[in-house]
């Protein structure tokens, strides 16, 4: 959550290289992705060791994850198969957004599945989830508004949150003595450090939209507003000045390749001096035993570091129409899972995952990390579920790779973009 969504977005919406308010998982996502990181699941199971037929009925889930992710996963389902009478058959998905828009409508698609909220409306109008809030046993008031937000559209509630997730500023403590105050703090660090021929780079960080959406929208621009007259911003000189930001003053110090998982490699690695990434990140640095810190964004002139937060949540597929035994399953599975304060101090803990639960937001018992990502949601700005955002991502993807190549213009880059993106609207 490696996750398309995170190349584009991170987990959080859409298609690309690609694991969102506030969580992209997308996943990338990826792409948002949701917007990189992808686990390489094929959709044959993840061995979580569920799936075995109990009496109340067997969820079928798919989600997208990181290896580092696979192991509260599995223990999850262990647990809550465990405490219940239903088992869950949980499967490790590649490319979650081909797998749901072919298997879906087929008729072959899960009971429930996990990702950014980013799809909510798309999904919904297509028919690929449905309406439960007859059904459920919990209610919304129990998460933060942004959350319960998320999960709905046209009064329906499509699935359920777990988890708030954005981008923020990450750096290696063993290279930098503190978090950097301002942009210009940062800009001296990046060029002390960064010696390419040492394999030594200033900063690690996927040059994809869910992750560069800050500097798009830090001095006053926007990619997607559907509240807005124009909906789309891309091609305003505001949007434009920032991307024109992140080329000048970031890309000289990032790897040439602007894909996520080189891009996360060279600082989990231990060869970058700063990364822009997300929470889900936070395993793999603990596993790779990094010594690292998360810091909010630096203060830039004019401007303020603005980007796309999700929130990861469970969907309710199409199957659980059927309303029979498997789809009971994966209602509780999904309730428990979303409401389980244990699991979700776990995922904080473990995975730096922002609890949406009202009775966690906020608490002292939270790790400093999570209380950070925390304060850059607050600054950010919730990936749009209406529909046309869906056709945004991919655009916007190729366009910041052109940019980064120095194959397009800033400008060039993102008006292009920007009318594709009407042209796919109509």
């Amino acid at each position: 959550m490696t996750m398309e969504r995170r190349t584009v977005l991170k987990r959080i919406g859409g298609v690309g290289a690609a694991a969102a308010l506030a969580g992209c998982s997308v996943q990338e996502q990826g792409s948002g992705g949701s917007d990189g990181e992808q686990a390489a699941g094929d959709g044959s199971g993840d061995g979580a060791d569920g799936g075995t037929q109990q009496s109340g009925g067997t969820a079928t889930a798919w989600y997208q994850l990181q290896d580092s992710e696979q192991p509260a996963r599995q223990d999850a389902i262990r647990t809550f198969e465990s405490e219940t009478e239903f088992g869950v058959d949980g499967s490790d998905i590649s490319d979650m957004e081909k797998k749901t828009t072919s298997a879906i409508p087929a008729g072959q698609g899960p009971e429930i599945f996990e990702w950014a909220h980013d799809w909510v409306g798309d999904y919904y109008q297509r028919e690929f989830v449905v309406d439960q809030s007859d059904k459920l046993s919990v209610s919304l008031d129990q998460f933060t508004d942004a959350a319960a937000s998320a999960v709905q559209f046209d009064d329906a509630v499509v699935g359920l949150p777990h988890s708030a997730e954005t981008v923020t500023l990450i750096y290696n403590a063993d290279v930098v003595d503190e978090a950097p105050e301002t942009i210009d703090d940062m800009v001296a660090v990046m060029e002390e450090y960064h010696d390419p021929s040492s394999s030594q780079y200033g900063l690690s960080s996927p040059f994809v939209p869910y992750f560069t959406s800050g500097w798009i929208q830090a001095f006053g621009g926007y990619i997607f507003d559907p509240d807005r007259d124009p909906a789309l911003g891309l091609d305003a000189d505001e949007a434009i000045e920032g991307l024109q930001f992140a080329l000048d003053t970031l890309r000289p110090y990032m790897p040439d390749d602007p894909t996520y998982e080189p891009q996360a490699a060279t600082f989990s690695e231990g060869n970058a001096a700063f990364a822009v990434n997300g929470p889900w990140y936070l395993a793999t640095l603990n596993q790779n035993d990094v010594n690292y810190e998360v810091a909010t964004f630096p203060e830039i002139d004019g401007g303020e570091v603005t980007p796309y937060t999700g929130i990861s949540m469970w969907y309710f597929a199409d199957a659980m129409s059927e309303s029979g035994a498997d789809a009971t399953a994966a209602r509780n599975f999904v309730e428990w899972f979303a409401t389980n304060e244990d699991h979700a101090t776990r995922l904080a803990e473990e995975q730096g995952a922002i609890p949406v639960l009202d009775s966690l937001v906020g608490s002292d018992e939270l790790p400093d990390h999570v209380r950070t990502y925390s304060q850059t949601v607050s600054q950010g700005v919730p990936m749009p579920t209406d529909p046309r955002m869906n056709k945004v991502w991919s655009p916007l993807e190729n366009a910041l790779i052109e940019a980064f190549n120095g194959d397009a213009t800033a400008e060039g880059a993102l008006t292009a973009a920007a009318e594709e993106i009407r042209s796919n609207w109509e």
